[in-house]
């Protein structure tokens, strides 16, 4: 009988606070939406709580009637206020090229507007071989499924979430609004500092170590 292919690897990145430390420009993009619309916007207080969909966090500042158009406006903003300022995280090339190393894809699989994303990772000199954008925690999983990846990366409780629904390794980085123990508490298999950690740890465990 001929030998059963090996599955490719395929690890799964969220973005924000993941990859890419996207607060400066989150914040300049509400502070916009602010000035436009007469809203009031605390955007210091958005970037400490980023993870879950835009929409949810414009319904803490407009009336419902005025959610979506509040949305789509601030995704236009995106454009011009957030990619100058935002950053990739430190260890985020390297962890993408470790997975490239060991002959394996890398999926972003974010809640982020995904057109933005994709504008977000060609400005950090990132490269992804899939991208999905507007998913959140059990979708997030779903997506990780259908492309098969059995690592996700992330900082966000949610991101837990979706690596479980998944059957993926949940790999925590305390980059975001939670800390080491808060990400191991709610169930990441590993918790790293920061992304600097992760192809030795990636190294590791393929290594069954």
């Amino acid at each position: 009988m001929p030998a059963t292919p090996a599955i490719p690897l395929t690890v799964g990145f969220d973005l924000d606070m993941t990859l890419l430390d996207t607060r400066p420009g989150i914040r300049a993009t509400y502070a916009a939406l602010s000035a436009e619309t007469g809203t009031y916007i605390d955007a210091d207080l958005v970037v400490t709580r980023l993870g879950p969909p835009l929409l949810n966090e414009i319904r803490n500042w407009f009336p419902a009637d005025e959610v979506e158009h509040a949305a789509a406006r601030y995704r236009e903003l995106y454009r011009e206020h957030a990619f100058a300022p935002t950053v990739a995280l430190p260890g985020a090339h390297a962890a993408v090229e470790a997975v490239r190393a060991h002959g394996g894809r890398v999926a972003v699989i974010t809640g982020k507007y995904e057109p933005n994303a994709r504008l977000h990772l060609e400005h950090a000199g990132l490269h992804a071989d899939t991208l999905v954008g507007d998913l959140w925690a059990e979708t997030k999983g779903e997506a990780l499924r259908e492309h098969g990846a059995t690592v996700y990366v992330g900082d966000h409780l949610g991101d837990i979430v979706g690596a479980r629904h998944a059957d993926a390794v949940a790999v925590g980085v305390a980059t975001g609004p939670y800390s080491a123990d808060e990400l191991r508490a709610a169930g990441a298999d590993v918790v790293l500092a920061d992304l600097t950690g992760f192809p030795a740890w990636l190294a590791g465990h393929l290594a069954g170590v």
